[in-house]
């Protein structure tokens, strides 16, 4: 996987979505629901530069090409589950589909974690 553009695809969308709340939903949103799509906008956006971040760790010897690949996939399923889970519950109102949002904030620590436990062992860290 080609991270650095599947970060980048990311980070536009995490523009475009953000633009579409900002513009397309003010008004048609309570403030409940749009403060939920905000926060689907900002944690979209902050693991969108993580998944930006990982090629560079790889380069630089931080982590492996494969734990790269591991931080990257969990990022971009965070991103998924996480705020796409968020996005939906902001614009449906269905509560049910705040069940699905755990299951992305677990990816998103695991990625962390991934980088982290492989930074600190690394012998350039």
């Amino acid at each position: 996987m080609n991270w650095t553009a599947a970060a980048a695809i990311m980070l536009a969308l995490a523009v475009s979505i953000g633009a579409f709340g900002a513009h397309g939903l003010q008004g048609r949103l309570d403030t409940y629901s749009l403060g939920v799509y905000e926060k689907g906008v900002f944690y979209h956006f902050i693991h969108g530069l993580g998944m930006l971040a990982v090629p560079l760790l790889v380069r630089a010897g931080l982590i492996s090409k494969s734990a790269g690949a591991w931080a990257g996939w969990l990022l971009l399923a965070g991103i998924v589950l996480f705020s796409g889970s968020l996005y939906a519950l902001a614009i449906t109102g269905m509560r049910t589909l705040g069940a699905i949002t755990p299951f992305g904030g677990a990816s998103f620590i695991a990625a962390w974690v991934v980088i982290a436990v492989c930074a600190l062992l690394s012998r350039r860290g």
